[in-house]
């Protein structure tokens, strides 16, 4: 009677195996799979950039630029300086690298103007993965909500890439569903109403001032400055 033949997830494998290079190709293709259906796995990203480090000639420069795209839609986790960790610093000296180290840089100062800017010359190459426009905004309002509480719609339309009837749709749907109220008035004098929390009240940072990360502390002095 033959042995049952056991198949395992790419994860399993990971746990099980981390540095057996046979895994490349099924790493790779999880890549892709991560890339089209909008779901990511860290771990087995980061064990394919340490086995690319033991075999640098088999390196998909395609499939590195796709792992680092995820890592910066995983923002404001540190995923991206993680990987890069895994890169040899004269790859990250080329292209797609170099622009996605720039872009990582604007996203951790909260220079989103600037981001948005640089993601439209590079649209090619981001527009390949599912979802990353509204994981940047997700990202983006992370950081205003932890700076205002209210937020004029000028500077929220600049950090989200937003404008007109777009705009007024994104609010309602936040108006419904987190919490956030317009003050009266229209176009671009309008304020938006953000959720009182921790970091954004001034009652309440006192108590919590030595729970702030420094990560934030540093990607808001950008936005007030």
């Amino acid at each position: 009677m033959g042995r049952e033949q056991v198949s395992y997830t790419v994860e399993q494998l990971v746990a099980l195996n981390p540095y057996n290079p046979d895994m490349l190709p099924d790493l790779e293709n999880h890549v892709n799979e991560q890339v089209s259906s909008q779901t990511y796995s860290l771990d087995a990203n980061l064990c394919l950039l340490r086995l690319y480090q033991f075999e640098p000639e088999k390196m998909s420069s395609q499939i590195v630029a796709r792992i680092l795209i995820k890592a910066l839609m995983a923002m404001p986790a540190p995923d991206f300086s993680l990987c890069l960790f895994l890169i040899p610093e004269r790859v990250q000296m080329e292209e797609p690298f170099k622009t996605l180290i720039v872009l990582s840089h604007y996203l951790e100062t909260g220079r989103f103007r600037q981001f948005w800017e640089e993601a439209a010359k590079s649209r090619h190459l981001l527009e390949v993965v599912s979802g990353f426009e509204q994981a940047i905004q997700a990202y983006a309002v992370h950081v205003l909500s932890l700076t205002y509480q209210r937020v004029p719609r000028t500077v929220l339309a600049e950090a989200i890439n937003i404008e007109g009837l777009s705009l007024d749709k994104f609010l309602e749907h936040q108006v419904a569903n987190s919490g956030w109220a317009l003050e009266k008035g229209q176009g671009k004098g309008q304020l938006i109403l953000i959720p009182q929390n921790e970091f954004n009240h001034p009652e309440l940072k006192k108590n919590a001032a030595e729970s702030i990360p420094l990560e934030h502390i540093t990607r808001i002095f950008p936005i007030l400055g």
